[in-house]
């Protein structure tokens, strides 16, 4: 790509360059050949040197502003980071009781690291039970949001990527890492649970894959959280007899889902 008389370039050049570690590229200063500017293979050194140097004194003021803007960038970005990191803890604040029931607790030295408003549904199969037929879930389908409304996420079942086991699956919208868990921690105390809605969970990851561009948004989760939900239970109706087999049925519900990872130590 070509900023007025200054090249980024992926490789070094036999002239000046200076490594812009902001833009992670090096940005390389070389004479443009035109045909008002061609030198001919038998001038001699001098007037190749003139050249350059007159080439070099137009191309530096757009090197420096090409660097002032990358470091404005960087701190813009890590402004942002900055403001990212607050929002979520007083997201997470507003989500997650100071005290909650002992089996959906995170352990100490976990920080939460997003949280996504889910809106969808739990879809249950009448299926052969020990006694007679029952609804069983076989897949959650869901998309989460972040306060503002912005997409983040999708729920769903899918095979855990190592044993091939049907794993509860959230799946970063803005970058494809994706992470499997299993329930460790469940509960329906009506302190907390509204009645009619479905269990609060403390969900473990058993496999993480990064993205197909190498996110790795979701790569660094520790624990999953399901709380405040509402609605999502089996029907009491549609499942009464082998006739019914094969019925499906697909309940809404909402849920916060609170995504862990690792504190870093101070």
């Amino acid at each position: 790509m070509f900023l007025g008389d200054v090249r980024l370039a992926e490789s070094e050049s036999a002239f000046p360059y200076v490594a812009n570690a902001a833009c992670e590229s090096f940005v390389v200063i070389r004479p443009c050949q035109s045909k008002n500017a061609a030198v001919n293979t038998r001038s001699s050194s001098k007037q190749v040197k003139n050249w350059t140097d007159a080439r070099l004194e137009k191309s530096v003021p757009w090197l420096i502003r090409g660097l002032a803007g990358c470091l404005t960038a960087l701190a813009i970005s890590a402004a942002a980071q900055s403001a990212s990191a607050q929002n979520t803890e007083q997201v997470a604040a507003a989500v997650v009781p100071a005290q909650l029931p002992l089996d959906v607790r995170v352990p100490a030295g976990n920080r939460v690291a997003f949280v996504g408003h889910a809106v969808g549904t739990q879809n249950y199969v009448c299926l052969p039970a020990e006694a007679g037929v029952k609804f069983v879930l076989f897949t959650p389908q869901a998309t989460l949001a972040s306060d503002d409304g912005r997409q983040i996420a999708t729920h769903y079942f899918s095979p855990n990527p190592l044993d091939g086991t049907i794993r509860a699956t959230w799946e970063r919208s803005r970058d494809t890492s994706t992470v499997w868990g299993s329930v460790i921690g469940t509960t329906t105390d009506s302190d907390f649970v509204a009645q009619g809605a479905i269990a609060w969970l403390l969900i473990q990851p058993v496999a993480v894959q990064g993205g197909i561009a190498g996110g790795e948004d979701f790569t660094a989760t520790t624990f999953v959280q399901r709380l405040n939900t509402t609605g999502g239970m089996a029907p009491a109706n549609g499942c009464g007899s082998t006739a019914d087999l094969g019925n499906q049925a697909f309940v809404p519900y909402t849920a916060d889902y609170v995504f862990y990872e690792r504190a870093v130590s101070s």
